[in-house]
């Protein structure tokens, strides 16, 4: 069978243009056409900051009633990949996380999202009640922490290997921590990030059914970092940094993100061992000039291609 490729995204809600106030018409064009022109396609694209509807995603982008943003984002993309002559389709699924409302209204709301492309059946999906491994104990007024999530599918390719995929996103470090004031690198070292990752290894490690699994995501962790090294330590495998042989320092150097003058490796492809990683062309680095995704959201994609073991 070909090598089977995974895109992992934060989109930052398609609204990068207005600094993450609204979504725009145009960022998600963009977006959708960066990613039909990758050659080969991704077989499983795995989003993180995607809404659903809301005041946020519908000011400067308005949608016809009952219509979501993932919805939108589904009809560029197939528009996309049909100027280019590529009859390709993905089956979407999405999962929610948490919604800011104003009275019953929501101002805005987050959510994961995962594309499938028509080589996989879907056999289990938690879209419906998506896994929470949020840490609260931290968080001044609980109720208003935003809920962090992991997506789950169990997908199976028409030659019938099964992969389990999980998407998610880690909170950031909290600033009500020692921690936070006294580690300048800051992400990845706040005590309810560690939790999270805690959370995320137990669910993953009940969930998989076989050493084909990929846990990929934002995880506001740098590599270093005690979140980041309790997934290493707990059967997550970096495949970036084997594909590469990267030590920490290296990735550190390799950003994925940026913020302001910032620039970080926050984003990651963790692996199980039944996976061979081939190559990761069509990533770049954040900021790269010739980047196919530069200037797109406040992340670039890791695109990385592998084969069954």
């Amino acid at each position: 069978m070909a090598p089977v490729r995974v895109v992992t995204y934060n989109v930052r809600y398609f609204g990068h243009a207005t600094r993450g106030i609204a979504s725009t018409a145009k960022a998600m064009a963009r977006i959708a056409e960066a990613l039909a022109t990758l050659a080969p396609l991704a077989d499983i694209i795995c989003l993180q900051e995607v809404e659903t509807t809301s005041l946020r995603s519908n000011m400067a982008h308005p949608a016809p009633a009952g219509e979501t943003q993932l919805d939108r984002l589904m009809a560029m993309l197939q528009h996309a990949l049909r100027a280019r002559g590529k009859p390709d389709a993905y089956e979407a699924y999405y999962f929610p996380a948490h919604a800011y409302r104003v009275s019953t209204a929501p101002l805005y709301t987050t959510g994961l999202a995962v594309l499938v492309r028509g080589d996989f059946r879907v056999s289990h999906d938690n879209a419906a009640q998506p896994h929470d491994i949020t840490s609260r104990a931290a968080h001044p007024v609980k109720k208003l922490k935003q809920t962090r999530i992991c997506a789950h599918l169990r997908v199976h390719h028409r030659s019938g290997v099964g992969l389990d995929v999980f998407n998610t996103h880690l909170s950031l470090p909290t600033a009500f921590s020692r921690a936070f004031w006294l580690e300048p690198r800051r992400m990845g070292w706040g005590p309810n990030q560690l939790e999270e990752a805690k959370n995320l290894a137990h669910f993953v490690a009940r969930e998989r059914a076989s050493e084909r699994f990929i846990v990929v995501g934002d995880f506001n962790a740098l590599p270093g970092s005690p979140a980041y090294r309790y997934l290493r330590e707990h059967g997550f495998e970096d495949a970036f940094a084997r594909h590469f042989q990267l030590h920490e320092e290296a990735l550190v150097a390799w950003p994925t993100a940026g913020f302001m003058n910032l620039r970080m490796h926050l984003d990651h492809i963790f692996t199980g061992r039944a996976l061979n990683w081939l190559n990761f062309d069509g990533s770049h680095r954040f900021g790269q000039r010739n980047g196919t995704f530069r200037g797109l959201s406040d992340h670039v994609p890791l695109v990385g291609s592998f084969a069954f073991d």
